[in-house]
């Protein structure tokens, strides 16, 4: 899932009854309810897009440039003032639930802080993540921005009509880091500049350009006085703001970045670099591991998935070498049975029809956010991955499983169908994202907050999950999954080998390619992805080991009183949280079930 850009995420009471928690809510208690509120308040006037893709309309209208030094100075001063107020709170003195809040709202607030001292600001955006790519989705009239009022519709005018003064910060900003060394890798500025000139995102016609879909398809309600006067306002400001804006910074990264851009691959390459790495691998995992000790991690992992697609390889009849296999399935026609999106879509959704009667006996507990599957937009489907994008809590915008099919007939079940909806779509990020968004009880920065160790490590996890849901039944389905079991062990490896000097990117694709059966053109934009957003990738098989230990632990625990149900809902029923905190939260848990 996405953070966006990012970003997505019967509800469960925490930890106890409600009713018991309002008697005997302690003073210490307001007082964190109110910082925490204070927090998120701020938090939206500083994010207000993510206040729309939450379903907050209050700012509907605002695009701040949250990259300029003034706006970055102010939010960090605000954050500050915030943690001085937490540090007041005697923590002891807090109940157990309360303290979950306390410690997740001090974890965001010193993360933030440390990561401030990087001016990461210096590059605003990539090839696989930032405002030019988010903004499109925004404004196409089926994104997080609503398209039912005039009103809302002027909404996004203005912020369209701001777009190009964003633009204008970020290349000063990437000037910034010309003059700083803080710069990106050539391979990557050459997919941006490609990016820049989309057809879907520079056309001037009404009928291409995808900043123009809200008005080709208006509600029916709107008068025709209403259509052709937004009609005009839409296509004075696309063409007046948005075209030049991407055309501008297309010309940019060609002519003046792209030669300052560096041909080293790894983060470890820049200023800090080294310093840097080490604090993102803490930011995405929350943990004290190491890069190397994470490395090490994922080279244990890689092996004992090889063993796993031994047994598949014996099942299929194959006699060579495992390598060898990896790129036959790869290769193999009946892997590839499709022609069409259409075909492809259907099939997901036959997924989803299989597992849907035994999710009852693994979740007591379900969303009741809408769920689609759709095919991804054209103009980024090149580049993207399959994401889930997250619905409002009122249920008016779906949760949306998106699936990139730029050449159907290529498309691979053993890229891992099975185990890639589990991830995405149900139970992974849709049931997570929306059972947390879904639950009031929560404190909103926690109803809406996201860490990518639990979130992703969840989702990662609900993949294991496929066995016990009737799939993988299939070989070449149960090797799409241990792919992407594979796929996440060999993250480790690869992006902390990148971001440590240990690989350049020709080594990372081989490895990747000698452990996954992909074309070296996915392998290729993955390992370039990782290169744009150092960190993250570790986050997926982290996360899940811990979920996985603390189920295999309390399964054995706990004997017949271990109910897997009981154990998915209390892991759900808080949201996001570090991962110490969700073992210290599971730890009570068992105690009540004993």
């Amino acid at each position: 899932m996405k953070k966006i850009f990012l970003i997505g995420i019967g509800v469960l009471l925490i930890l106890g009854s409600c009713a018991e928690n309002q008697k005997n809510t302690p003073a210490k208690s307001k007082k964190l309810d109110a910082i925490a509120s204070s927090y998120y308040e701020e938090y939206l006037k500083f994010h207000p897009l993510e206040a729309t893709a939450q379903g907050d309309l209050r700012y509907n209208s605002d695009l701040p440039i949250n990259i300029a030094p003034d706006f970055l100075a102010k939010e960090k001063q605000r954050y500050t003032e915030i943690q001085n107020r937490l540090q007041a709170i005697h923590y002891s003195s807090l109940s157990d639930e309360d303290k979950v809040v306390y410690d997740v709202l001090q974890f965001k607030i010193k993360d933030y802080l440390e990561g401030a001292n990087f001016h990461l600001e210096q590059i605003p955006f990539t090839q696989f993540d930032g405002l030019p790519l988010e903004f499109p989705l925004m404004g196409n009239g089926q994104g997080s921005q609503p398209f039912q009022t005039v009103q809302q519709y002027e909404d996004w005018a203005k912020r369209m009509e701001k777009f190009p003064q964003w633009m204008e910060q970020a290349e000063l900003n990437f000037k910034s880091g010309i003059q700083n060394k803080m710069v990106l890798p050539k391979v990557l500025v050459l997919k941006m500049i490609q990016q820049m000139k989309a057809d879907e995102i520079i056309s001037p016609k009404l009928e291409k350009n995808i900043f123009f879909g809200p008005i080709r398809k208006f509600p029916p309600h709107f008068t025709e006085s209403e259509q052709q006067n937004l009609t005009q306002k839409y296509t004075k400001v696309v063409h007046n703001s948005i075209i030049p804006a991407y055309q501008k910074m297309g010309k940019f990264l060609e002519n003046e970045y792209l030669k300052n851009a560096r041909s080293t691959d790894g983060i470890n390459a820049l200023p800090e670099g080294e310093k840097l790495y080490k604090y993102l691998a803490k930011s995405w995992t929350t943990t004290q591991k190491t890069p190397e000790d994470i490395f090490q991690i994922g080279k244990i992992q890689v092996e004992v998935i090889r063993a796993e697609m031994l047994k598949v390889k014996e099942e299929l009849g194959y006699d060579g070498y495992l390598v060898d296999f990896i790129k036959q399935s790869a290769d193999d026609p009946k892997a590839k049975p499709y022609h069409s999106k259409e075909e492809i879509l259907a099939a997901f959704q036959k997924i989803y029809n299989q597992i849907k009667p035994k999710l009852k006996t693994y979740f007591n507990v379900i969303p009741t956010t809408p769920f689609e599957i759709r095919a991804t937009e054209a103009f980024r489907e090149t580049t993207a991955s399959a994401e889930y994008i997250q619905g409002t809590p009122d249920g008016k915008r779906p949760g949306i499983f998106y699936i990139p099919i730029p050449d159907p007939k290529k498309f691979n079940v053993t890229s891992g169908m099975e185990s890639l909806f589990l991830h995405e779509a149900i139970p992974g990020h849709h049931y997570q994202v929306s059972l947390q968004q879904e639950n009031t009880k929560l404190p909103k920065f926690m109803r809406f907050g996201w860490i990518g160790a639990y979130g992703e490590g969840w989702a990662h996890y609900c993949e294991t999950l496929g066995a016990e849901l009737g799939l993988y039944k299939d070989p070449y389905q149960k090797m799409g999954y241990l792919n992407d079991q594979m796929l996440r062990a060999v993250r480790l490896v690869v992006d902390t080998g990148l971001h440590t000097g240990m690989m350049d990117r020709e080594v990372a694709i081989g490895y990747y390619l000698q452990n996954i059966a992909d074309t070296k053109e996915n392998a290729t934009a993955a390992i370039e992805r990782y290169m744009a957003i150092p960190g993250q990738a570790l986050a997926y098989k982290i996360g899940s080991l811990k979920i996985i230990e603390l189920r295999d632990k309390y399964t054995k625990e706990l004997g017949p009183k271990f109910n897997i149900a009981s154990f998915h809902d209390e892991v759900l029923s808080q949201g996001c949280l570090p991962l110490d905190v969700l073992d210290r939260k599971m730890q009570l848990w068992a105690k009540k079930q004993k």
